[in-house]
């Protein structure tokens, strides 16, 4: 039976004050041009304001540390989930009670960040600026919404946390989530890991409706396809260490079957016309030799999954 996610999505129309120690990320690749708006309104609502810069070729960095921002900066394009790993550790290092992350290109509005906190202040882990609830306003074209709405369907269908909008970079942690998150991924699949990681650990997450303005963001750094292909493998990887029985062995399974099933036809056929006939005999071998090979990968990276999480 499917459970109720924790909240649907919260609506906070008057934030309370900000009474604990926010601390605003953001990681950055050449955003020379975009970066100082989003750090002069975040550090309204922040006590501190930490960029990433990911191996910027422009002014990125020196333009935010002008600004007062604390600039961490890595000498080459790591990728997302590297830079949010960064910022987790300063948040951990600040012993901050809120972090709130967002993407440096303009497309998220600082002026939700109070809606955000608000939410983690009211008892959440894990707050998503969602673009596809309530009253979200999310102008984009419909290619980047019907990803979005995919990606968040196969995220939701691994994590049963019922959120719609799996792929936003706008969100605020509670110091729960700061304590026990720590992306491995290096590049986007870090926004699908997290919520996976956040599922397993039984961090309380929801949705605050935000608006999402693409009109001022330059095009993607990803070729659309390749940046869902990206997200997509991360999903299948995490599910695939945290189920590896199921995983691979469902795989196995299905392998068995299809051998089984060409070899008996293999064997319909000599019966019939005295004759093997190479290719179906081929394919059932070889099938199930790999179904046999995916069964034990399984059983082996669940003994050793079990191990790890016991110690």
């Amino acid at each position: 039976m499917r459970r109720a996610p924790f909240i649907a999505f919260l609506r906070v129309d008057e934030p309370e004050a900000l009474d604990s120690l926010i601390l605003v990320g953001i990681p950055a690749y050449n955003e020379e041009a975009s970066i100082a708006k989003v750090i002069v309104l975040a550090r309204q609502f922040a006590d501190k304001v930490v960029v990433c810069d990911d191996g910027s070729k422009d002014l990125t960095g020196k333009i935010a540390e002008s600004l007062g921002a604390e600039v961490i900066v890595h000498e080459s394009n790591i990728g997302y989930g590297a830079a949010l790993r960064e910022l987790f550790d300063k948040a951990r290092e600040t012993d901050a009670d809120v972090l709130v992350t967002l993407d440096a290109d303009g497309q998220h509005d600082p002026a939700f960040i109070p809606q955000l906190v608000s939410a983690i202040q009211a008892g959440v882990d894990v707050a998503i600026g969602s673009r596809l609830i309530g009253s979200a306003s999310f102008a984009g074209s419909a290619r980047r919404k019907l990803g979005v709405r995919m990606i968040s369907k196969a995220t939701d269908v691994s994590t049963d946390q019922g959120i719609r909008d799996a792929q936003s970079g706008f969100r605020a942690y509670g110091k729960r989530a700061i304590a026990a998150l720590r992306p491995a991924e290096m590049g986007m699949g870090a926004s699908v890991e997290i919520l996976m990681k956040s599922a397993e650990l039984g961090l309380r997450v929801t949705e605050v409706p935000v608006d999402i303005n693409y009109g001022g963001a330059r095009g993607p750094r990803m070729n659309p396809i390749m940046h869902g292909a990206d997200v997509l493998a991360s999903l299948i990887k995490q599910v695939s260490l945290r189920h590896p029985l199921l995983f691979y062995g469902g795989i196995g399974a299905c392998m068995l079957l299809v051998g089984f099933l060409f070899g008996l036809w293999t064997l319909v056929i000599y019966a019939q016309e005295g004759r093997v006939v190479t290719n179906i005999a081929l394919i059932s071998l070889s099938t199930l030799l790999l179904g046999v090979f995916s069964v034990f990968t399984g059983i082996i990276l669940f003994t050793v999954v079990t191990a790890v999480r016991g110690r």
